[in-house]
């Protein structure tokens, strides 16, 4: 859960289901399992919360003059997403923790956008709190049977990457409709 969390895609989906197949077996207790993941998931997030925080935004800025262009962002598309993450970014903390593939890059954001950190953390906390619970719970439910969830996880991975990658056409769409 902390790798996951530090910007390195590790299925949570996999791992914590597992875990609950292991409490369902005895082998480990159930809580301890949910507040441990979400306690991982937690320190993963700082260390991209800290990322984002001590980049410099004149480092930043320069980046984006040099290499926006072929990224498609522009300045003020920069400081437009800081200000929305400043004004929107407790709710945004929370319910990207319970989003496959959003949860791992949020807290890059988050520490951009200077987000006060015991929010962000509180919020980190409990997102990923509900998220490993239901995951753990998933896996207690099925027992043995634990590894027929992947079709359904993989099913919904993929929702997200269409999602994604239409998100990521529109923005692509938009900027060359502007020129």
């Amino acid at each position: 859960m902390t790798l996951e969390s530090a910007l390195l895609p590790i299925p949570s989906e996999v791992t914590m289901p597992f875990a609950g197949y292991l409490a369902s077996t005895g082998t480990v207790n159930f809580w301890a399992i949910v507040f441990v993941g979400a306690l991982g998931n937690l320190v993963g997030s700082l260390i991209a919360y800290a990322i984002g925080y001590f980049l410099e935004e004149s480092l930043i800025l320069s980046l984006i003059h040099k290499y926006g262009k072929y990224v498609l962002i522009r300045e003020s598309e920069y400081v437009h997403a800081v200000k929305w993450f400043q004004k929107y970014g407790n709710p945004i903390a929370f319910f990207s923790r319970l989003l496959p593939a959003v949860r791992t890059f949020i807290s890059l954001p988050a520490g951009l956008a200077e987000m006060n950190l015991l929010k962000f953390s509180l919020y980190s906390f409990a997102g990923a709190f509900i998220w490993s619970l239901l995951l753990t719970y998933v896996g207690l439910a099925l027992g043995k049977n634990w590894e027929s969830i992947h079709p359904y996880f993989q099913k919904f991975q993929i929702v997200i990457v269409v999602l994604i990658v239409g998100a990521v056409a529109y923005y692509i769409y938009r900027h060359l409709k502007k020129k």
